[in-house]
């Protein structure tokens, strides 16, 4: 099998770690042919909830900069047509895949990829590199990289995919770089129901509470351990 060299590398930004109970804030994608990028796609999203003070400083995007952005389920149109029938390449790619799995599912879309990660890659081939963070391994390459902003970390991923191609791609180690199939299981989500908004908006003005995350944009399962959230912290 040949090394792949037409891709399109994928990353996100979100409100923290866990594909169940944060979202997506920015996506960036860069479509390559024959190891050289001839299209991009960028977009921030309103994700409807509060962003933390971490994820701000680690960003730099502000929450005012995302009040009048798309929702999630208005660009997925769009960026289903980028990424087409692709091979998608991205460092720690699983991350990114679980994201968008959840969203493609929750809009009754499948989502089934393949994947090439160059963490994966990294971490059995560049031996003298200690941490195999994107930074770090843009440090070690030279790699020019705006680092935790969706397109700049997809543009720096790019040019390390062909850094390790050039560098470390041989057939003994062949099935590094060989796509395999993105596995994230997930069902379909309901929305929040009528009981469970008005369950919120009770605890809310009771308590005078802000809310984090507009309920309207909550499914069944995040109002339920928003509930439980806030009956813990303020009782019933």
């Amino acid at each position: 099998m040949s090394v792949i060299r037409d891709y399109v590398c994928i990353d996100l930004e979100t409100t923290g770690l866990s594909p169940k109970s944060d979202r997506i804030i920015e996506i960036g994608a860069a479509r390559v042919r024959e190891g050289r990028i001839v299209d991009t796609f960028q977009q921030l999203i309103n994700p409807r909830m509060d962003l933390n003070e971490r994820v701000v400083l680690l960003t730099r995007i502000r929450p005012e900069e995302l009040q009048d952005k798309p929702e999630l389920s208005e660009v997925l149109s769009g960026l289903e047509e980028f990424l087409g029938e692709d091979i998608l390449v991205g460092h720690r790619i699983s991350f990114d895949y679980s994201f968008l799995k959840r969203a493609f599912v929750n809009q009754k879309k499948t989502f089934e990829k393949r994947g090439i990660d160059t963490l994966r890659i990294a971490r059995a081939c560049v031996t003298d590199c200690e941490s195999k963070k994107l930074e770090s391994l843009c440090k070690y390459f030279g790699i020019t990289h705006q680092a935790h902003r969706a397109l700049g970390d997809v543009l720096a991923t790019v040019e390390l995919y062909e850094r390790l191609v050039e560098k470390y791609y041989r057939e003994e180690i062949e099935e590094l770089f060989t796509p395999r199939a993105l596995i994230y299981k997930v069902k379909k989500e309901s929305p929040a129901t009528r009981a469970q908004l008005e369950q919120l908006e009770r605890v809310i003005t009771k308590y005078g509470i802000q809310a984090s995350v507009e309920p309207g944009s909550l499914t069944r399962n995040e109002a339920s351990r928003y509930l439980d959230q806030l009956y813990s912290t303020y009782g019933r």
